[in-house]
């Protein structure tokens, strides 16, 4: 409608002129060279129109001849050029798709076709990858280092491949190297941190995992439970160094940071016995039974209260398993020293709690307790080898566990040494009867609030 408009309107203004003109027609004379024409201003007005329309159709028509074949070539490379992206994008869809030999074809046809180096030698790197040739992977993620554009993409490449092969160390390097690159890219701070928890190097660990926490690489809950995981292993290399004082902050920063996990508390009772603070070990005990009660707080309570009577160890046992009245582990810790202190009818009493929950069925440790009772109290000699043959093919008891490939430990750690899994390992009923084999871990090197309830007092 808008162009119609301003047609007319042009249209309009060019036969007004033309009437204006020849209304006033006038009368031009030039004379050049002897020779003498006469006109009108209309027509000398027509006839510069004409000659300026002119020399635009000459001066396109040379345009068009000269640069014809610049037209051509910038068409054919044009062509090309989709060509090679349309190859390009069939490459990597087959990528996607499994489909070796067609990501090969259309690499190969990518590469003639594109003048795109960092694009063909992603296609390359990747069709090698899915036929499993490692060794031409990693040629072209090593080609893409030395462009600043595909750097940090074959920084990536290199470190999958790295890890295919195990070698960590080579990860590691190429990790913090990437960090250097990106160092608010969530992917490179947890696969860091990840290679540095399995390398052992803790206080680096500890770094990582506060700049992936900032950066919301983790959630919350699980980076909570991490810093605490690795402040535990710090504290452990303290021990082991004799430092006792930086054993102890680091336990107390594991409480702070998660003290629901399940290994912190021990851990922090068996710093601040070791520091001589009876007192307040018993209270950090006392609130992580009410919480998840197992064997190992049971055997620091004990400890922490120094009694060595068995009618005063039984009175300590249950106010410890008031905190927790029904569950399994306060009967077993109240079956136990009620044995000792030969009650007999209360530890048969705690020993038959314990076989109920469990759907009716005794865990080896049960049994032999069960055995233990039934010698000791002399009644039945037949019902205590009864048991005894029981527990040789009973249920395995609970105990340290990995969650990823259900190994027993006798103690926790951070680091599976059967499959390497990091924090993965709870106190737990066994899923099988397999303990860990130990992996080759480098020696250790550094993470974690809640607040210490009224831990800061001396015993």
């Amino acid at each position: 409608m808008r162009r119609t408009a301003l047609f007319l309107l042009i249209a309009a203004c060019v036969m007004l002129a033309v009437v204006w003109f020849a209304d006033r027609p006038g009368h031009v004379a030039i004379t050049w060279q002897g020779w003498r024409l006469d006109m009108s201003v209309g027509l000398l007005l027509a006839v510069g129109v004409g000659v300026a329309a002119l020399a635009v159709a000459l001066s396109g028509l040379w345009r068009f001849v000269i640069g014809g074949p610049r037209r051509a070539l910038r068409r054919h490379r044009e062509r090309r050029r989709r060509q090679g992206y349309a190859a390009l994008t069939r490459g990597l869809v087959a990528v996607a798709a499994g489909d070796a030999n067609e990501a090969r074809r259309h690499a190969r046809r990518a590469d003639v076709l594109l003048d795109e180096p960092p694009l063909n030698m992603l296609l390359a790197a990747s069709t090698a990858q899915i036929v499993g040739d490692e060794q031409e992977a990693t040629h072209h993620f090593r080609r893409m280092l030395d462009r600043p554009e595909t750097e940090f993409l074959g920084l990536r490449g290199l470190i999958t491949q790295a890890l295919k092969s195990g070698n960590q160390g080579e990860a590691l390097e190429l990790a913090r190297r990437a960090r250097t690159l990106r160092p608010r890219t969530g992917w490179v701070q947890t696969t860091l941190f990840d290679l540095e928890t399995r390398s052992g190097d803790w206080r680096a660990a500890q770094e990582t995992l506060r700049q992936a926490k900032k950066l919301g690489a983790l959630p919350p809950a699980l980076a909570r439970r991490h810093e605490a995981a690795v402040a535990l292993e710090r504290s452990r290399q303290a021990v082991q160094e004799g430092r006792g004082a930086d054993a102890l902050a680091d336990a107390e920063q594991a409480w702070k940071a998660e003290p629901d996990h399940a290994a912190v508390a021990p851990a922090l009772a068996e710093r601040y016995l070791a520091a001589g603070k009876g007192r307040t070990a018993s209270r950090i005990i006392e609130q992580a039974w009410g919480r998840a009660p197992h064997g190992d707080l049971a055997t620091l309570f004990l400890r922490a209260k120094e009694v060595s009577e068995p009618l005063a160890r039984v009175k300590l046992i249950e106010r410890l398993a008031s905190l927790a009245p029904t569950h399994v582990e306060s009967h077993l810790a109240l079956a136990r020293v009620t044995l000792d202190a030969k009650l007999w009818g209360e530890a048969r009493r705690h020993l038959q709690n314990v076989i109920t929950a469990s759907g009716g069925v005794a865990s080896a440790g049960v049994a032999r307790l069960m055995a233990r009772l039934e010698d000791e109290e002399g009644a039945d000699p037949t019902a205590a080898r009864s048991w005894l043959a029981k527990a040789s093919e009973a249920p395995a008891d609970s105990a340290w566990m990995c969650g990823g490939c259900g190994a027993a430990h006798d103690e926790w750690r951070a680091l599976c040494g059967n499959c390497g899994a990091f924090d993965r390992i709870a106190w737990s009923a066994r899923r099988q009867v397999t303990h860990a084999t130990p992996i080759l871990i480098a020696p250790s090197m550094s993470a974690a609030g809640s607040k210490l309830p009224s831990a800061g007092a001396a015993s």
